[in-house]
């Protein structure tokens, strides 16, 4: 469920997730390196004395390292009013240093052949590079830098929240289906800070302030609140030597506030009806779910292939090929997340077509999966898709310092080595008992799409 925004991506909530997941594939197809056989088991773990937990994986396959910096802060560690503070820190962050000049980072990067990006979602807040084994010396001691010296300059935090405003008008209120779910999650979460939107509402964009972003810096932007995870073709000893040096010297900083808010349970359906200027009307389901940190998170992820996972599924059969009164549908479960999160569903509705049909068509669907056993082939055949794209995201550095980041955040890495083990364990009674259990229509909001014409001005 965790959403992500970046500089060139604001995402909201669920339906953020299914296309942060594509824009994941791409980032990962772009940092291609031929297959690995690594995993997780070979990683080593180690504590700095001021904090700074370190996670080292070497993978000697291809010429490159990347290395990147997590933060455990996110849109969950802001205050009402103040959403959207730690995108903003994100933009301000490659505003330079008494070191580095104002955007210097990325064309020094750029320079010695690497890439360099960063993104901020509901937990985490992420920074990474991706360079040569003779040049990543250089990504490390720039964010030893930022992570101690950034300067936050006054002189270009104007300038930066109307970027930062943009950038949310541009993806969010001029995207109908983003606005829908960022409505839709509004509606969803009624005291979590998951119903805020990443890159925070426009209203608390505009009322930030240099002392909140400075404040925000001081207290999240310590290495006891950070870890760091490279994976590549380095020696572990010699890079792990270099990243003592850079970061072991910055001070430990205080221990940063706890989010203790939980979301109560939902005791009745919700529903969010959106006009807009839009092509097509759009079905937008989120049902309460866990995150990964219990065991039904296994069986989620399968039920979602069983639903949607591919034109083969049943939503996709039913609905688009057979009905045709869609012409798309998903299902969505990122169990990555601190918190419990949503599983949606989604359907764009075909042109003509009522989305109240297309709502009772799933309805029909999911009741089905919640009364009867799926049959062993339709489960053989999604275990073999999950496990297919889990060992896809081994051919790639990148793929893999991003997963065992996001365990990291989430719960901690080890866990990452019992996945598939827990998806070959999923039996069709498990997937019976989450369907019955979570995709309850009590448990859900509903979010609708209406277009409309909008008036001239």
């Amino acid at each position: 469920m965790s959403a992500f925004a970046c500089t060139f991506v604001v995402l909201p909530l669920s339906v953020k997730s299914m296309q942060w997941i594509f824009l994941l594939a791409l980032i990962v197809q772009s940092f291609f390196s031929p297959p690995t056989q690594a995993q997780t088991t070979q990683v080593q773990e180690v504590i700095l004395e001021n904090g700074l937990k370190v996670l080292l994986l070497e993978n000697h396959k291809s010429p490159a390292v990347t290395f990147q910096v997590w933060y455990r802060v996110g849109s969950r560690n802001e205050e009402d009013g103040k959403g959207g503070l730690s995108h903003f820190l994100e933009h301000m962050m490659f505003k330079g240093t008494s070191k580095v000049r104002p955007e210097e980072y990325s064309r020094i990067i750029a320079k010695n052949g690497g890439r360099s990006n960063a993104f901020t979602s509901s937990d985490v807040t992420v920074y990474f590079a991706t360079m040569s084994r003779e040049k990543i010396g250089i990504a490390i001691e720039l964010e030893a830098d930022r992570m101690a010296n950034a300067l936050l300059d006054g002189t270009y935090f104007e300038a930066e929240k109307k970027v930062v405003m943009e950038e949310r008008r541009l993806r969010t209120e001029d995207n109908p289906t983003s606005a829908l779910a960022e409505v839709t999650g509004a509606v969803a979460y009624t005291v979590h800070p998951y119903r805020r939107p990443i890159i925070g509402w426009m209203g608390d964009i505009q009322n930030l302030s240099r002392e909140d972003l400075q404040s925000h810096y001081r207290t999240y932007y310590v290495p006891s609140n950070a870890f760091i995870v490279v994976v590549g073709d380095f020696s572990s000893q010699e890079i792990l030597t270099k990243i003592k040096a850079d970061f072991g010297k910055i001070p430990r900083g205080p221990e940063p506030p706890k989010v203790k808010v939980e979301e109560p349970p939902q005791r009745g359906e919700r529903r969010v009806i959106l006009k807009k200027e839009a092509e097509l009307p759009f079905l937008l389901i989120y049902f309460h779910v866990p995150n990964l940190r219990t065991p039904d998170s296994f069986a989620l992820d399968l039920l979602t292939m069983i639903l949607a996972g591919g034109r083969s599924s049943r939503l996709y059969q039913d609905l688009v090929y057979h009905k045709r009164i869609a012409r798309s549908v998903d299902a969505n479960y990122w169990g990555l997340s601190i918190d419990p999160t949503v599983l949606s569903i989604t359907a764009q509705v075909m042109p003509e077509k009522d989305p109240a049909e297309v709502e009772r068509a799933i309805d029909i669907l999911v009741n089905r999966v919640r009364s009867e056993l799926v049959n062993e082939r339709e489960l053989e055949k999604a275990k073999n898709q999950v496990e297919a794209a889990f060992v896809f995201g081994q051919d790639s550095i990148f793929g893999q310092a991003m997963r065992i980041g996001h365990y990291e955040s989430s719960a901690r890495w080890q866990l990452l080595d019992s996945y598939l083990a827990g998806i070959r364990k999923v039996t069709r009674d498990d997937i019976l008992k989450v369907a019955k259990q979570y995709l309850e229509a009590d448990r859900r909001t509903v979010g609708v799409l209406i277009p409309i014409k909008e008036k001239s001005q």
